[in-house]
């Protein structure tokens, strides 16, 4: 580490300790040329996480766009603001333990929908059709068949 006073490259470390933010060290030095002393901070490299989405392309991941997703979705549905939180960091911590640069956009898709669907069932259809791009009426009747099938067929 270069001395910013002196511009000396020989120095030692008098005290290391966690930064306040947990994610850095703190460290204060001293140059052996010139005796004064200076703080440094050491980071880890982090590498963002980039989205393949279905075109090929690649973006910056953005948790904020599965928030609104999940938004247009869970509109007028009893399902809570804490509750998507939720889902978006289960989401988020996933990928993260997963992948190391890259993910699909179809991964994240099937994650948000397999809890949407734990959820709220009309939430989960309608992120599922536009997430999935449903063309016709058959799809969505594909698609609520597990769940009329679960209820008894779907008579009342």
């Amino acid at each position: 580490m270069r001395c910013p006073y002196c511009q000396a490259d020989h120095d030692r470390v008098i005290d290391s300790r966690s930064a306040a933010d947990g994610f850095s060290i703190r460290r204060r030095r001293e140059c052996m040329d010139c005796n004064r002393r200076f703080t440094t901070y050491e980071r880890m490299e982090e590498t963002p996480l980039r989205v393949v989405k279905k075109d090929g392309s690649r973006v910056p991941f953005d948790r904020g766009q599965i928030l609104k997703g999940m938004l247009k979705a869970c509109e007028k549905r009893p399902v809570s603001m804490e509750d998507l939180e939720k889902i978006t960091a289960s989401v988020e911590r996933k990928l993260t333990e997963m992948f190391d640069r890259e993910v699909g956009s179809k991964y994240i898709g099937q994650l948000v929908m397999d809890a949407l669907k734990k959820l709220d069932q009309v939430a989960y259809v309608r992120f599922a059709s536009v997430y999935r791009e449903f063309k016709d009426v058959e799809q969505f009747v594909l698609e609520l068949k597990p769940f009329l099938e679960q209820n008894g067929g779907g008579k009342r």
